[in-house]
């Protein structure tokens, strides 16, 4: 937010202007990503949610509608409503928010929740940009729902490296204890992922990485 004001009936919050809007945007536009685009746009996810978790903030609604794409080409992340202060544990967080596809299943079996439950969303995340769709999509929100905390996305799609399909394996499991990204290394376990391995993350924090897409 650069500044706010108010009249006698409205309170406006100014903000900075991202003119590549929102990434779900480009995934309605094309379907889904090349790899490559991909993995940029997760590093830059990634790297944003680790400087929350190290504020120990919990985010809880990450979704390409809350993922804009700025002037440079890198992304940011907006929208803190949901957010959490002050989360160090696993089960510190209780209410039962964020949006339909990309809840955890810790969230929706209301068992507490902590930052893995950002890994599973990111999961979540990174699935779609290569998929083109959210892993437990239905239409149906009960079956979502079910989906999301028995089912297993499909994986099996041709154009998906061996990479990949770990990496969303890995922070799409159910279990949170489980989940890459829930020990104490947080962000740093993610990184080191194979999927990773061609990232230059000091180019990437620095924005001197060229962005798959300039607005």
């Amino acid at each position: 937010m650069d500044y706010a004001f108010q009249s006698e009936n409205k309170l406006f919050f100014c903000l900075e202007y991202c003119p590549g809007g929102e990434l779900f945007f480009y995934l309605s536009q094309i379907g889904r990503f090349k790899q490559d685009a991909a993995r940029f746009y997760a590093a830059n996810i990634l790297l944003a949610l680790e400087h929350l978790h190290s504020k120990d903030i919990l985010y809880r609604d990450l979704k390409p509608e809350n993922v804009l794409v700025g002037t440079d080409g890198y992304i940011k992340l907006t929208d803190f409503g949901l957010s959490k202060e002050n989360i160090s544990g696993m089960k510190d967080a209780k209410s039962l928010c964020g949006t339909a596809e990309y809840l955890s299943p810790e969230i929706l079996q209301r068992q507490g929740h902590g930052k893995a439950t950002d890994w599973w969303s990111f999961g979540a995340i990174i699935y779609e940009m290569l998929v083109g769709l959210p892993p437990f999509y239905s239409k149906d929100r009960d079956k979502l729902y079910q989906n999301i905390k028995y089912g297993d996305p499909k994986m099996d799609y041709e154009f998906l490296s061996p990479e990949a399909r770990d990496l969303c394996s890995r922070l799409l499991i159910k279990d949170p204890l489980e989940r890459l990204g829930a020990g104490e290394n947080d962000a740093e376990d993610i990184k080191c992922h194979p999927w990773f391995e061609c990232i230059d993350w000091k180019k990437i924090e620095s924005k001197v990485l060229p962005p798959p897409y300039k607005p």
